[in-house]
């Protein structure tokens, strides 16, 4: 089922054509939305591409082909294109809403499976989703037709989205909400929290610096020269590491235990960032730095808390 269906889909590069170029040249241009319409598991398919649409900049509505004739095109605009799903393109429900949508003027689009039907010859444009059978084994379910609509729709989704320039800025816009969203938006800055700063300076003893690390509780301290200028981190298991290799510790400065040079990032950098750097270099915090000042240090767990981990 699963060779039948991906053979399918790959089928379709050889049907794309001069009707699917104007198509998209035509959405891009038009000043309406896009309305999907189809009955039964079209139907189904119809909403996912028009929430695909959506939030990828180009505005779409869901019309039920049943629903049309009994009120539901009063949701059409002149401006609008009106793109129908079926398989077969000749069922009783398209034949009455064809005409029906024609009368308004809009431009009519068949993502149909048979390029002969009714539907394909009234539409302005076909956009051909050809299968060989449906991958049920007596070839009546539902199956490899719906699947091969959906990839066309989503062909179309990002064909508009590449032409549109669409940026994943743009995309944020559209997906505030969820780890999706946060990746997309949250800033290094929004998981500073009090921008309770530690840090200590080179010279520092031991003692300073555990009281640093443990009245601070982020589990790091900084350790910056006279000027405040960062010059390493001391994290709680340096210190731990340093106790297992000597307890002769009573001369220990910060500088003879920090890690020099430690990993940073920009307050303006995007939080998901800050979590692939620890992931590639295996640590639970970066320093965050406003230009040559630390703005705060962040740690896995509170990108945890925010749900983009």
């Amino acid at each position: 089922m699963l060779q039948n269906e991906a053979e399918a889909i790959l089928n379709l590069k050889d049907y794309l054509n001069g009707d699917f170029e104007a198509c998209v040249q035509h959405i891009l241009e038009s000043k309406g939305r896009v309305v999907i319409t189809g009955i039964g598991k079209s139907a189904i398919i119809a909403n996912k591409i028009v929430a695909t649409l959506n939030s990828t900049g180009t505005p779409a509505l869901f019309m039920h082909a049943a629903d049309a004739i009994h009120g539901d095109l009063g949701m059409i605009q002149s401006d609008d294109v009106v793109i129908c799903i079926s398989k077969s393109g000749n069922t009783p429900e398209i034949k009455v809403l064809v005409p029906l949508l024609k009368r308004l003027g809009s431009v009519l689009v068949a993502l149909v499976s048979n390029t002969n039907s009714y539907l394909s010859e009234q539409a302005d444009f076909t956009l051909n989703a050809t299968i060989g059978e449906e991958a049920c084994p007596n070839n009546l379910a539902p199956t490899t037709s719906t699947t091969v609509h959906l990839a066309l729709g989503d062909a179309l989704a990002v064909c508009l989205l590449e032409a549109r320039g669409f940026t994943s800025e743009d995309f944020a816009k559209y997906h505030p909400g969820g780890s999706l969203g946060k990746q997309l938006y949250l800033k290094v800055s929004d998981v500073l929290g009090n921008n309770i700063i530690p840090k200590v300076k080179e010279d520092a003893n031991l003692a300073e610096v555990i009281v640093e690390i443990s009245g601070k509780r982020l589990g790091a301290t900084a350790v910056v020269d006279r000027g405040d200028n960062l010059k390493g981190i001391i994290t709680d298991g340096d210190l731990r590491r340093m106790l297992q290799k000597s307890l002769d510790i009573q001369h220990l400065k910060a500088s003879d235990i920090m890690t020099a040079s430690p990993k940073t990032i920009s307050k303006d950098e995007f939080a998901i960032r800050a979590l692939n750097m620890m992931r590639n270099h295996n640590i639970t915090q970066l320093v965050a730095m406003d230009g040559d000042k630390i703005a705060g240090f962040v740690h896995i767990h509170e990108l945890m808390k925010e749900g983009i981990v």
